[in-house]
Formats: C-alpha cells, sequence, structure tokens
C-alpha cells in the first residue's frame, strides 16, 4: 500500500470513530495521523526503513503499530472491524452537502436512517422538521444536497482520473505488442470532472488478444465488465470505469481524434468533412472507397484545411472555425509559469513549513512564490493576527536577505466580508506585496448581494487578485450565486486580476469564463492554493484549465519573470494606492 491509501484509511477510521461517538481525542488522534503520513516527503516504504515514519508528528505507537500492518497485508483488523459495526450507508450520508459524523450519528440514532435512500424519503415526509438540530431549513438544504450528490455519482475528479490513466499508459506501453498508445476521451480534452478513462492503442497484427489478456490482469483491476478482440471495459479498484479500445496502426490516429471527442466537435468535424466530399469516420477520412492516409492527427486537420486542434480546445467552441483562420492562440504550458501565488504555510492552516515551501518551489526551478495564509476573520483556519503577521514578514525578510535568485512576496488571502470590505485595516493592508480577496462566508446570499459584495473587493485598491471566484468544490459544492459577466467587467475596470484557482477541487475559474476575462484584457494567475508539499504541484492542472478557456502565456500572469513580476507588483505599492485611497466608493 501506499501513503495516499494508507492515509485514505486512517482518515475513514477517524470518521468511523465519530460516527460510534467515540472520545474526541482518538477521533483527532487518526484524523491527525492521516494527514501526517500524507504529507511525508518520501514513499511509505522508505519512511518505515528509515525510520521517519515512526517520528512524525501525530504517528504514535498504537497507530504506528496498525500503519506496518496495513502495509505489510494489506489488511487491517481494527479497520475492518469498524467497518462491520457501522452501516456502510453512513459513510454515504456525510457526503451530502450540508451533513457531517455528528448529524448522520443524530439521524442514526433518532430516526434509524443508514442510507441516503431511506435520508431522502425522511426528508419528503418533513421528518427532520421537529428533529433536535435540523428543522425546515436544514432539512431543504439536504434534500438539495441530496440531488447534487445523486448528480455526482459515478463521476471523478480529473487529478484522480488523469493519474489513473497515466499509470495504465505508461504500462501499456511497455507491452512489447503495443505500437502506439494514448489518453483518449474526456481526460484528454482535460475536462474538470471525469465519467471513466479512455485509451486507446495500435497492436501489432495477431496479438490483438495478448494485450487485452495484459489490460484486464493488470493489478489495479478489480472486475472485468467486458472483453473483446477490439474492446474491453474493466473497473478499477479505485471505482472508475477504464475502456481500451484496440485499432490497426493505420487506423490510430482517427481512433484516437474520434475517441478523444467531444460529440459536439466530431459532429462538426463530420460535417466539415462532408461538404468536401470526405466520408469521416474513426476508421478513417475516405474519398469514395479510398481511406486518405494520416500519420497523425495534425494530418487529419490538414487534410480538412485546418491547422491543428489541441485537443482541449475540441468543444465546438468555435475552434474550428478559427483553425481555418490559422487563428488559434498559442496556448500557454506548463514550462511558461515561473512562480505561483497563493500557498498557505504552518503560520495558518497547512503542513509545510515556508522554509519547505522554498525548498521545494526552488528545486521545481521556480523563482518566485507568494505567501498568502488565512487573515483574521478565517478564525478556523488559524487566520492571522497582526503580531502573527509580523512575525512572518520577518521571517520572509531574513529568508530574502539569504535567497540570491529566488524572492519570496508577502501576501494574505484577506475574507470578503458580507459588506465587501476586506478584514484587516488600510494600515496593515498595505504591508503586503499582494492582497488574495476571497470569500469564506455567507454563501446564501442572492445573485445580487453576493455580486456587489464581490464587486465591492474588487474596488479596494490593495485587492490584487479575486481568489475563487465562484467559491465552487467540485462534485461538493455548488458555487455561490454571482454574475460572473458584472464581476469579470468589474476587474477589467479596477485592474484586478483573476485567480485560476488550480486546485482540483475548485478549477475556479471555470474555463468557459476564461475566454471573456481574456477578451476584457484581464491577467489570470494559475495558483496551487497549496496547504500541503503535493499541492504546490496543482498548478499543472491549472495550466490545463487555462489551456481549455483558450489563454496563452500572455494572459497569465505567473508568467511573468521574477524581475517583470517585482515592476507589476511595484505599481501596486503603498505610494502608487495612497492617491486612489481617495476616491475610494
Amino acid at each position: 500500500m501506499d501513503k495516499i491509501e494508507v492515509s485514505r484509511i486512517l482518515e475513514e477510521i477517524g470518521i468511523l470513530l465519530e460516527l460510534k461517538g467515540e472520545n474526541p481525542f482518538k477521533v483527532r488522534a487518526y484524523h491527525n495521523a492521516a494527514r501526517a503520513v500524507e504529507a511525508l516527503e518520501e514513499d511509505l516504504n522508505k519512511a518505515i526503513e528509515d525510520g521517519a515514519l515512526s517520528d512524525q508528528k501525530g504517528i504514535g505507537t498504537g497507530i504506528y503499530e496498525k500503519i506496518i500492518e496495513l502495509f505489510h497485508t494489506g489488511h487491517l483488523n481494527y479497520y475492518e472491524q469498524l467497518r462491520q459495526e457501522i452501516p456502510p450507508g453512513l459513510l454515504e450520508i456525510i457526503k451530502i452537502p450540508g451533513l457531517g459524523t455528528k448529524k448522520a450519528r443524530a439521524l442514526y440514532e433518532e430516526l434509524g436512517i443508514s442510507t441516503v435512500g431511506e435520508l431522502e424519503y425522511a426528508c419528503i415526509e418533513n421528518r427532520l422538521i421537529e428533529l433536535h438540530g435540523f428543522g425546515k431549513t436544514t432539512q431543504e438544504k439536504i434534500l438539495k444536497g441530496i440531488g447534487y450528490y445523486r448528480k455526482g455519482m459515478g463521476l471523478h475528479l480529473l487529478n484522480t482520473a488523469l493519474g489513473e490513466a497515466e499509470k495504465l499508459l505508461s504500462t501499456l506501453t511497455s507491452n512489447k505488442n503495443v505500437i502506439r498508445t494514448n489518453i483518449a476521451g474526456s481526460i484528454r480534452r482535460r475536462k474538470e470532472v471525469i465519467r471513466d478513462i479512455d485509451l486507446v492503442a495500435s497492436v501489432k497484427p495477431g496479438h490483438e488478444n495478448a494485450v487485452m489478456d495484459f489490460f484486464a490482469d493488470l493489478p489495479s483491476v478489480q472486475s472485468i465488465t467486458a472483453k473483446g478482440d477490439t474492446k474491453s471495459s474493466v473497473v478499477l479498484n479505485i471505482g472508475i470505469n477504464a475502456d481500451l479500445r484496440i485499432v490497426s496502426d493505420k487506423e490510430f490516429p482517427f481512433a484516437l481524434h474520434y475517441l478523444t471527442g467531444s460529440k459536439e466537435h466530431n459532429t462538426a468535424m463530420r460535417g466539415r468533412a462532408k461538404k468536401m466530399g470526405i466520408k469521416m469516420n474513426e476508421y478513417g477520412l475516405f474519398k469514395g472507397e479510398k481511406l486518405i492516409p494520416c500519420k497523425d492527427e495534425a494530418g487529419i486537420f490538414k487534410v480538412l484545411g485546418l491547422s491543428y486542434i489541441p485537443p482541449e480546445l475540441r468543444e465546438d467552441n468555435g475552434e474550428i472555425e478559427a483553425a481555418e483562420r490559422d487563428e488559434l492562440p498559442e496556448l500557454i504550458e506548463p514550462s511558461d509559469i515561473k512562480g505561483m501565488f497563493h500557498i498557505h504555510t504552518t503560520y495558518s492552516d497547512a503542513s509545510m513549513t515556508l522554509k519547505e515551501v522554498v525548498r521545494v518551489t526552488r528545486e521545481s526551478g521556480y523563482r518566485y512564490i507568494g505567501i498568502s495564509d488565512h487573515s483574521k476573520s478565517a478564525y478556523y483556519a488559524g487566520g492571522l493576527t497582526e503580531d502573527k503577521l509580523r512575525e512572518q514578514h520577518e521571517e520572509i525578510d531574513r529568508l530574502n536577505a539569504e535567497l540570491k535568485d529566488f524572492h519570496i512576496f508577502k501576501g494574505v488571502e484577506s475574507d470578503i466580508l458580507p459588506d465587501g470590505s476586506l478584514d484587516y485595516d488600510d494600515r496593515t493592508l498595505a504591508t503586503f506585496d499582494f492582497v488574495i480577496a476571497s470569500v469564506h462566508s455567507k454563501f446564501n446570499m442572492t445573485e445580487a448581494e453576493m455580486t456587489h459584495r464581490i464587486i465591492k473587493a474588487i474596488s479596494n485598491p490593495y485587492t490584487m487578485i479575486l481568489g475563487h471566484p465562484t467559491g465552487r468544490l467540485l462534485l461538493s459544492r455548488e458555487g455561490y450565486h454571482v454574475d460572473l459577466h458584472k464581476v469579470i467587467d468589474a476587474a477589467a475596470r479596477h485592474h484586478v486580476v483573476i485567480e485560476l484557482n488550480a486546485h482540483p477541487y475548485r478549477l475556479d475559474l471555470d474555463w468557459r469564463f476564461c475566454r471573456y476575462a481574456r477578451e476584457r484584457g484581464i491577467k489570470v494567475s494559475i495558483n496551487p492554493d497549496a496547504h500541503h508539499i503535493d499541492d504546490l504541484s496543482n498548478v499543472s492542472y491549472g495550466v490545463s484549465i487555462a489551456r481549455k478557456g483558450w489563454l496563452t502565456a500572455n494572459d497569465v500572469l505567473n508568467t511573468l519573470s521574477l524581475e517583470e513580476i517585482k515592476i507589476f507588483l511595484r505599481g501596486r505599492a503603498p505610494e502608487f494606492i495612497a492617491p486612489l485611497m481617495q476616491n475610494r466608493p
């Protein structure tokens, strides 16, 4: 077992203990241990061998022994016994937005509710209205949450699906009978939420069955749904479906294009081909009965009079017309990112110290970072008081004095209060190099109220970046109601950057609004929203969404060099902002 799986099981043990009503200290011990294991900088095997695991803060002797049992056997009797004691449906109930372990336990103990279906029926029957701690409003929220939960069943976040797809791709590539293989479907188009994994491969003639057997027998396969000469479907251990399509090598480019989609893009491409007297399908381009050979996808587009359309853009959203005019943008690449903002540390709610962040980002080739721990209103996340801010700024100054090829910018993720103000006074805000303004509370405002609230924060001269503009959590919580077009227009007027929050649970700004932001001349900042060392790599998901939103390197703030970003921030320095304060609305 790897550290991610062990961490997941420890976290689940904590949840199961909570559902049982166990001692809160015992519950917290397992949650802390789960975070400690996940935060290990080396793999679990090495951490056990060199003793780093036993030295890890948050892992006591009893839990350490359970981790060893899990690692060596793949099983844990204590965990399995707990699962037998708790109805499995309760673990599903707590996934519903607005329901936690305490409420789930109350529902089970008071009403005997142990499945989502029973809960939905109880809500329809108004059985929660008189239940202590619930009431009519809570019941309505739960019903709405159940609807959102059902809509998300069978769906997976991009990072989860992409990680599994890349493992499968690597394994298939190593098979000597495979000529070419690639990921297709919505993962290749970098949709933020994925239903299943699609793979296509060309295989040496006569070896199709051998490759299918190889695929179906992989250790990550839990069960086989269907198996044939040209297509097999399996369910992976993590619960995601994966399909493999096998074609001849001459068919590979056409199959890859077709299986990448989207359906709308494919329909538009077939329509274009038909007007040119060409038949187009997943097996090729045909003039009459004759195949028009293409060695790769670029060849397909060329035959149809188009420049190459990157997979991320294939949504029938104007990409074909732009390709015809040779006007597709040169999309941003991961290597274009020179630094990153929106990074949390142990000063607030993160598991990594400032020094650790500096070490990892420097080793990864970045030239600067912007630290932005939570502001004082976020007391639940260890929000920083003015005294704590001074302490952090002093450490940043000391580190910057030691660094020659790297710079740490002082920032904060300041809460946008319900009235649209930020939660520090102007004197404190003036001490930062940059301010990210984000909504973290009162999500139930009307669209008009929320839009006014955010626009007021944008108009504050100290606001440099608007953080996660809709507050959504993919597959968990819908964004608050806000008119994003008005918000983007306001950001353009006030020269405020909009964040593309690269955390896989957010990916917010939504790619569908990236083009509008670009048209309005707004810079987008691709930020990891990092709380753990591994989160620093979130930027890659943000780049994928930026590409899907037609963004170039010139559209993204943190493609600027260190020297350029210093000039940009200097224009927002206190002496520049002070005159603007006189005209604040």
